[in-house]
């Protein structure tokens, strides 16, 4: 069974850092990585990183976040710096990877609350 397990948000002042961390287990993923959601407003991606080291961040935090991953452990770590009050949202885990006829599986944490203050 498949479990993601978030930790890490909290809150900060605006240009401060955090850093969340993902423990994943049940299943080894292609891809992991953060989405966030603030109040109103639809799942939006921030940050993936698959097996293979290929990256994608949202242009909104290029040059601020950094992701990584320890493919051994099933981690996934975001680090965040010179945040800013539209950073806040609640911060989900996402795992994901492609079974045997090709379905892909995806997965979310419980989501941990990012809050910037200003």
């Amino acid at each position: 069974q498949v479990h993601l397990a978030e930790s890490g948000g909290g809150l900060v002042e605006a240009g401060g850092s955090l850093r969340l961390s993902c423990a994943a287990s049940g299943s080894a993923f292609s891809t992991m990585g953060w989405y966030h959601q603030a109040p109103g407003k639809q799942r939006e991606l921030v940050a993936t990183l698959t097996s293979g080291g290929s990256s994608n961040y949202a242009d909104s935090v290029k040059g601020r976040f950094t992701i990584s991953r320890d493919n051994a452990k099933n981690t996934v770590v975001l680090q965040m710096n010179s945040l800013k009050p539209e950073d806040t949202a609640v911060y989900y885990c996402y795992a994901s990877y492609f079974g045997r006829w090709g379905t892909k599986y995806e997965y979310w944490g419980q989501g941990t609350q990012v809050t910037v203050s200003s």
